[in-house]
């Protein structure tokens, strides 16, 4: 079934695995639709910065990810038209709200088929390579910032 079968979790993904699988798909969809709107707006401390290390190549969707680093928590922002792209704001608004706030190993924890148990029923296969590719890249993010304990992508601007 899941990854969190047998294994702990920290309790926010636990509760996002929870709640989508308990969900019909109709459900799903009113839920990806509330949740696309929910997705913080990037913050201009970022719009300068080069994309290049920041972009999810495997995504249809332009979508810039950018994690910061403050005091061992770990927070992500993105850039993408929302409008345009409401599923992928909204998945990026459930992922943020289960790990924002909380240590690189939460990131860590998210198990491999969490794009599936969020996106199951939904009917959007083909963007399931593209969400798998964002939780990569995070969980990278989440890995770098873990390892060499860095404050953020502006560190040598502050």
């Amino acid at each position: 079934m899941s990854d969190s079968e047998g294994t702990s979790l920290p309790p926010s993904i636990e509760r996002v695995l929870k709640l989508f699988r308990s969900l019909g798909r109709e459900e799903k969809m009113q839920a990806l639709v509330s949740y696309s709107r929910k997705l913080e707006p990037l913050p201009d401390r970022f719009k300068n910065l080069d994309r290049g290390e920041f972009t999810v190549p495997e995504c249809q969707t332009r979508v810039d990810v950018f994690p910061e680093m403050k005091d061992g928590h770990l927070h992500f922002y993105a850039d993408l038209d929302s409008r345009q792209s409401p599923t992928i704001a909204a998945f990026l608004a459930i992922l943020f709200n289960a790990v924002n706030g909380h240590p690189p190993a939460t990131m860590l924890a998210i198990p491999g088929d969490f794009v599936q148990q969020v996106m199951e029923n939904v009917g959007l296969a083909a963007r399931e390579f593209g969400l798998t590719g964002i939780v990569t890249r995070l969980k990278r993010h989440a890995a770098n910032a873990q390892a060499a304990d860095i404050a953020s992508p502006l560190r040598d601007s502050q």
